[in-house]
């Protein structure tokens, strides 16, 4: 087992529907929190935008917060000292100046401690079918870290949603020691449909690491529409625990860290050469045969 990890613990994802209205979401992050404690989950964690969902920049930053003084970050901070639990925020909106925010996660000790934070690195930029199109970069500024924590119950690798596509990121992680891997997540329901499932099983089977991501889901107040189908994912790549839907409600499953080094010894995928280190070589060719391609590689 690594060192400072326990033998097992039980997490739990907390499937959020978050409006416009930051108070209200904050109450019904103590309420789903302190369900989730008295089901005997000593990690929780919510899924990205927390605290608000307001994809207008207008109405956001009426009501976004610096870091100092962020009432997300104060309430999590309360319930992880009053329910003795790791309490991981999967994100919410921070004010860095009058033209950018942060879309910051932070994790919590069970004294109430703030151990890490972790700022989203890949930005939300797309057009999707039906016209639909997000545009992160226009409000967010890009993280530039990529984080593990290590000790607690086990050593996490933090990331935030758009980030799940961006497989480097996580290998980077697993070989720094994480042996549980995170997405919390507010996923459209066109991707969600579509790449959730695959794209959260595959990094856990790549990394050999749990895989926990908990995700905002059914329709909001702003108009969108997220998928919901929170999960955690063993390090073989099973789905241990699912939120079979888009509703607010929580999912529970034991972790067992000393697996992901099971899966590891199994197949040792992050022992091998990476990408990075390999010479690229881009090759043109003219031939127009089966028969020319065969000479030219003979």
């Amino acid at each position: 087992m690594i060192a400072g990890n326990k033998k097992s613990f039980n997490a739990a994802c907390i499937q959020m529907c978050s409006g416009a209205n930051q108070d209200r979401n904050i109450e019904d992050l103590r309420e789903f929190v302190s369900e989730a404690a008295s089901l005997g989950a000593e990690y929780v964690q919510t899924p990205e935008m927390t605290g608000l969902v307001q994809k207008s920049k207008k109405a956001l930053f009426s009501q976004v917060q610096r870091d100092e003084n962020n009432p997300v970050f104060a309430a999590a901070s309360e319930l992880a000292g009053e329910l003795g639990i790791w309490l991981h925020i999967g994100s919410t909106a921070i004010l860095l100046d009058e033209n950018r925010a942060a879309n910051r996660a932070a994790l919590f000790a069970p004294s109430g401690e703030r151990v890490a934070i972790y700022d989203k690195v890949h930005m939300f930029d797309v057009d999707l079918d039906n016209g639909e199109s997000w545009r992160e970069s226009a409000i967010y500024k890009p993280g530039t870290k990529v984080i593990v924590t290590e000790g607690g119950l086990a050593n996490l690798g933090l990331a935030i949603c758009y980030d799940l596509r961006f497989p480097s990121q996580f290998r980077q992680q697993a070989e720094n020691g994480a042996s549980m891997l995170t997405c919390p997540s507010c996923f459209t329901r066109q991707t969600g449909e579509a790449h959730w499932h695959v794209l959260l099983r595959s990094r856990a089977i790549e990394n050999g690491a749990y895989m926990v991501a908990a995700a905002q889901g059914g329709k909001h107040e702003d108009g969108r529409e997220s998928y919901g189908h929170s999960l955690i994912i063993d390090p073989w790549g099973r789905i241990v625990a699912e939120l079979d839907h888009d509703e607010p409600g929580i999912v529970l499953a034991l972790i067992e860290p000393e697996r992901a080094q099971i899966a590891r010894r199994k197949i040792p995928a992050l022992r091998c050469q990476s990408a990075d280190e390999l010479e690229i070589i881009k090759m043109q060719s003219d031939v127009t045969s089966t028969g020319d391609i065969a000479k030219e590689l003979s």
